[in-house]
């Protein structure tokens, strides 16, 4: 979009907060960047340059604006739809992945070569790699300096950097601060966590593009919610996260202009993957105005939408417990799914502490469940063994689910394993993968919804009827399940 240069500049004269992360806009006079919906007053036209990321303006030489904080705006949405090599490339950058295996390790995951990867990340982004990822260690270098008392260099390593100078380096470059200058900024009255030696907990703010509908996101994490593993508490939805350097537990809560977050770590260097995980798992990148659009030139979907717009995707923090949840979910109700996953967890699942509330475990690996006598397994036996060769293909790596899978490529993996059919592999794709166009035409509550609607419910006639949906038919299935009168168990685990 940063290309559009008419598009942008009556986006950031009407201060449009729906381009928030779609680009941002450089100003070549105070050497500043800013995001669209930036309150002070617009500069010239001639005066401003747009750029396609945040890594892209500090390169180019370019601070953050102190009053809008353009670096802590939603990402972009463009990241949220596309399975091409840049979209899966920058999923994997917000998980932290260059920060722990670098750009090889980037390059591995994605199958293409380092130097394919940077040639298509500067085309489109205007930065490689290193710069993207630097741009993110940046952020979570701020978050830390102004949400917590940790010690100067403790935050510059759980941040990222390699060394104390180039953490105050960045900070300078990129804040025209120091980083005892943000944190005096910050105020007194800034929270303050995570002392000393012991585990990091952090409060943020999570953005969202609006309108967000929170009833059916968090609704539905509830009600399908593992004992052990998850949990609403005072208006909280907990769990456990298994992270790349320990294990930590979320708690998020709806508000109305943010998503509140709660977290607490064993080991700080994971923050970026925990806030990445969390901004998954709700869906908050995404571009409800350009769905729910979409969805309303349908005249059966248009009420739907009108009574509550903003519906988002309810996802996952990780994919392979999901795929795991999936078969667990196969034709049974929510409730029995609920007590499979819980022998689970209690059988094989790592055990955790929680001071705060109930959470006792984080789901079991695929590993551990691999490793399992099939005969422990409480489970009708064709189910067993489904699920049996679902764990031992994610355990060897043969079967990959991940930010960076190739939607089509993975649903073809996993029908092709023994009792995985079109339902689950569809609906991992829809809430585990990610995939905004995935459907689920065969299921129950989909064809209850679709029969009361006055649609098709039979599942090719229902898949031809839903074409005008596309691509974000992913959504449509949110409305659909929301239809009144259909009762929880109707969805999937």
């Amino acid at each position: 979009m940063h290309t559009d240069r008419e598009r942008c500049l009556r986006a950031v004269q009407s201060k449009d907060a729906r381009f928030d992360g779609w680009f941002f806009t450089a100003v070549l006079t105070t050497g500043i960047y800013c995001r669209p919906s930036c309150p002070v007053v617009p500069p010239k036209p001639e005066n401003m340059t747009f750029h396609p990321s945040a890594a892209a303006c500090q390169q180019a030489g370019f601070r953050a604006c102190k009053r809008c904080r353009p670096d802590t705006s939603p990402g972009s949405p463009e990241w949220n739809h596309r399975a091409d090599l840049v979209a899966r490339a920058m999923r994997l950058i917000a998980d932290g992945v260059v920060d722990r295996e670098g750009v090889p390790g980037l390059a591995a995951r994605l199958g293409y070569s380092t130097r394919q990867i940077e040639r298509q990340l500067l085309a489109e982004l205007g930065a490689g790699p290193l710069a993207l990822a630097r741009a993110q260690r940046a952020q979570t270098a701020r978050l830390l300096i102004e949400t917590t008392a940790l010690p100067m260099a403790r935050i510059a390593f759980a941040a990222g950097f390699s060394s104390l100078r180039a953490f105050n380096d960045t900070v300078r470059e990129v804040y025209a601060l120091t980083p005892t200058g943000l944190r005096t900024r910050a105020g007194g009255g800034a929270p303050r966590h995570g002392t000393g030696g012991t585990p990091g907990a952090l409060t943020l703010r999570l953005p969202f593009r609006a309108p967000l509908h929170p009833d059916n996101l968090f609704g539905h994490l509830v009600a399908t919610a593992v004992p052990g593993v998850e949990e609403w508490r005072a208006g909280w939805y907990r769990r456990t996260l298994r992270l790349p350097h320990g294990h930590g537990i979320a708690a998020l809560a709806p508000r109305p202009d943010h998503v509140a977050c709660r977290l607490n770590l064993t080991d700080l260097r994971d923050l970026p993957a925990a806030i990445s995980r969390c901004r998954r798992l709700l869906d908050l990148d995404a571009d409800p105005v350009a769905v729910d659009e979409q969805l309303r030139a349908d005249p059966v979907l248009a009420p739907l939408v009108d009574k509550a717009p903003g519906r988002r995707v309810p996802r996952t923090v990780d994919e392979a417990e999901f795929a795991v949840r999936a078969v667990l979910g196969q034709q049974v109700s929510t409730a029995a799914a609920r007590t499979h996953a819980a022998r689970l967890v209690t059988a094989h699942g790592e055990a955790v502490d929680d001071p705060e509330g109930g959470l006792t475990h984080l789901f079991p690996a695929p590993e551990a469940l691999a490793a399992a006598d099939p005969e422990s397994l409480a489970m009708p036996r064709a189910r067993r063994t489904t699920l049996t060769t679902l764990a031992r293909h994610l355990a060897d790596g043969t079967l990959r689910l991940g930010v960076d899978s190739d939607w089509p490529a993975a649903r073809a993996r996993l029908l092709a394993l023994p009792g995985l059919g079109p339902w689950t592999a569809d609906v991992v794709a829809l809430r585990a993968l990610g995939d905004p166009d995935a459907f689920l035409p065969t299921d129950l509550g989909v064809r209850r919804a679709a029969r009361d609607l006055g649609l098709p419910s039979t599942p090719a006639a229902l898949t031809a009827r839903a074409a005008p949906w596309r691509p974000w038919r992913a959504y449509a299935v949110q409305y659909l399940w929301a239809t009144d009168g259909h009762p929880i168990n109707t969805l999937p685990l």
